[in-house]
């Protein structure tokens, strides 16, 4: 969630907080509040999820390069010295056996290790003989399935962390429209209390942006209040 986006949430919750003290015997006003409520639990569950989004990115990212590093290091390293081995002499069936390049994409590293692993199930028992442990090519092809589901769970973890984004933007322009509302409400009811406007100006009031006597809604839209 940016600063701003945060700080809207911040005011929306503080004019919440101004409707219930002020409108909560107010029939005439029920839906206008009752919508403005809606948003703002709208507005806090599409931040969360962005947050859950982001950080279970952030995890997959984590668990794919570490089994990538495993991969790399220990099964697909072990498989091509025994592969190099056992092409001794034989040129076609050496070049089989290449290390992938550690700078290659994660999509394209695992089409060079699931290649390594197709060669190898074709060449097992002359691999095993060469000194390959029986199990290696289970555990390379159980480690090559959970890196793609570490990938997998980055992509839907990005696309939710985006989706939710997108829409607690869209909500927050709603809120933004709504205190629009309230403002003229509020000034009606209200416009000739001073007590009650200075709350409500303190309510409304975006952290972090200067004040604007002139125009109250300029803090949350940018745009002076028309006259």
């Amino acid at each position: 969630m940016t600063t701003e986006v945060s700080r809207k949430l911040g005011m929306a919750a503080r004019v919440r907080e101004f409707t219930r003290a002020h409108f909560a015997t107010a029939p005439d006003v029920a839906s206008v509040l009752a919508r403005f409520d809606d948003l703002l639990a709208r507005a806090h569950g599409n931040a969360a999820r962005q947050h859950r989004g982001h950080a279970g990115a952030a995890g997959a990212r984590t668990r794919r390069e570490e089994l990538r590093r495993q991969l790399h290091h220990h099964l697909v390293h072990y498989l091509v010295a025994v592969g190099t081995a056992a092409a001794r002499g034989n040129v076609e069936l050496a070049q089989r056996f290449k290390l992938p390049a550690t700078n290659c994409n994660t999509s394209v590293f695992l089409t060079a290790v699931k290649a390594l692993l197709a060669a190898a199930e074709n060449h097992r028992e002359l691999l095993i003989r060469e000194g390959m442990a029986p199990s290696l090519l289970e555990n390379l092809g159980g480690m090559i399935g959970e890196l793609e589901a570490a990938c997998e769970a980055q992509r839907t973890a990005r696309r939710d962390h985006i989706g939710a984004t997108a829409d607690l933007h869209a909500v927050v322009g709603e809120l933004v429209q709504q205190i629009k509302v309230l403002e003229g409400i509020t000034r009606y009811r209200f416009g000739d209390d001073p007590v009650v406007m200075a709350e409500w100006k303190a309510a409304r009031q975006v952290l972090g942006q200067p004040r604007d006597a002139e125009s109250p809604l300029a803090a949350v839209t940018g745009v002076e209040r028309a006259a």
